[in-house]
């Protein structure tokens, strides 16, 4: 900006002492300091950050999706004003709910915050003495029934609030289970087709034993319905992540279902004491989280079918003639529910592995991250990669680096 630019700003603002950024005020800034704070600083560049090509996934590692305009203005509208947090919640929880089917619901610490709230929730109810107890559980229900398989590694969110967790494989072996210690009965989506029991037994045996049953929902934004579909179901609390396919915050989730449960789950969370103080969501996350829900539910999901339809065939149409090369596309049927190719090659004609190319394409200029480069699952080399969390144009720069480093490797 040059100076006469940096007059023309200054005589447009509306008020003599108005505020243009990082704690300036028009009234008391120099002209450089105006150019600074209206042209912003790269941050990534001043730290020495690598920035690379999402073609993974939103796992947490990979800092989830990149947030849309309308929810980053939200972030920053949201700074503008004080307001009282429990207000907030109230109101984009009430709102929350009813998009999502829900009695109630609140905006979490991300997804393993939910769990834990919504257990706490559970435990102690609307009782004040037991919430400041946690992690005490003397005296209150305190055990928590899942399935062997879906003791995968985030059912240890729920072991925060100091339940014991009791783990099953068959309908026989849940109902010796439950006892009067039962505090809930919690289900991990992601494994469904990997547990012996499925969505309607898990319901009943709630229902049956009156005992409240949760799923965790994380990566299951996608296809839009899964938000209200096991509303609608019966689970009496669904949590979800907000900072992956809905592209909100990554530090926040969604905690929703029965009003009486969620009213509970807030008693362990900020503002209050409980468990779940440090768990801490700003007014401005939970702004944000509310419109990444409101867009995601809104957008054309047909229109960005096709999208990622036509970014997986530049990829593919790029590759594919490679002698040795395979392609398979297919779609996750749970979590990460988005077109996704598996590319393998015969190693007699491409002297490389799929660890090989995932380090090659990593460490190049731009930097692309994949998945797999391992035998995955115990079957199979090669890589995975997606195209949902591509910026427009990027599916061709990743196709030809991955062609580049095939030829290169080609015998």
């Amino acid at each position: 900006m040059k100076r006469r630019d940096v007059i023309k700003f200054l005589s447009a603002a509306p008020l003599a002492g108005g505020i243009i950024g990082n704690g300036l005020t028009v009234q008391s800034a120099s002209a450089e300091e105006v150019t600074t704070a209206v042209a912003g600083r790269d941050l990534f560049k001043e730290l020495g950050l690598k920035t690379f090509i999402n073609a993974s996934c939103v796992c947490t590692t990979l800092t989830a999706s990149l947030m849309p305009p309308e929810v980053t203005q939200a972030i920053a509208k949201g700074a503008e004003e004080f307001v009282l947090l429990n207000d907030v919640q109230d109101k984009v929880g009430a709102k929350i709910a009813e998009l999502c089917h829900a009695e109630a619901a609140t905006v979490t610490a991300g997804c393993w915050s939910a769990l834990v709230q919504g257990l706490a929730g559970a435990m102690t109810g609307m009782d004040r003495k037991k919430v400041m107890q946690l992690p005490n559980v003397e005296g209150m229900k305190s055990e928590v029934i899942l399935q062997k398989a879906h003791a995968n590694g985030y059912h240890q969110a729920l072991t925060n609030t100091g339940a014991k967790l009791i783990i099953v494989e068959t309908l026989e072996e849940v109902e010796a289970a439950i006892s009067e210690k039962t505090a809930m009965l919690w289900f991990l989506n992601r494994e469904l087709n990997k547990g012996k029991l499925n969505y309607e037994q898990w319901l009943a045996l709630g229902k049956k034993h009156n005992i409240p049953t949760m799923i965790d929902i994380a990566s299951d934004a996608h296809p839009v319905e899964n938000l209200w579909k096991f509303n609608d179901m019966g689970f009496d609390m669904v949590a979800i992540s907000g900072g992956k396919a809905m592209r909100g915050p990554q530090s926040t989730g969604i905690l929703m279902g029965k009003k009486d449960l969620i009213a509970a789950s807030r008693l362990s969370a900020p503002p209050n004491s409980g468990i779940c103080r440090g768990h801490k969501v700003n007014k401005e996350e939970i702004l944000a989280m509310y419109v990444a829900l409101e867009r995601h539910i809104k957008m054309d999901h047909e229109k960005e079918w096709k999208m990622w339809e036509a970014s997986m065939a530049v990829v593919v149409n790029t590759i594919k003639n490679i002698d040795g090369v395979k392609t398979e596309v297919f779609i996750p049927e749970i979590a990460n529910n988005t077109p996704t190719l598996h590319l393998s090659w015969d190693e007699t004609k491409i002297k490389m592995t799929g660890r090989q190319l995932k380090e090659r394409l990593w460490n190049g200029n731009p930097g692309i991250e994949v998945m797999g480069g391992g035998t995955m699952g115990g079957k199979r080399d090669g890589i995975e990669l997606s195209v949902w969390q591509l910026k427009p144009g990027q599916e061709k720069i990743v196709a030809n680096r991955v062609k580049e480093e095939l030829l290169k490797a080609s015998v």
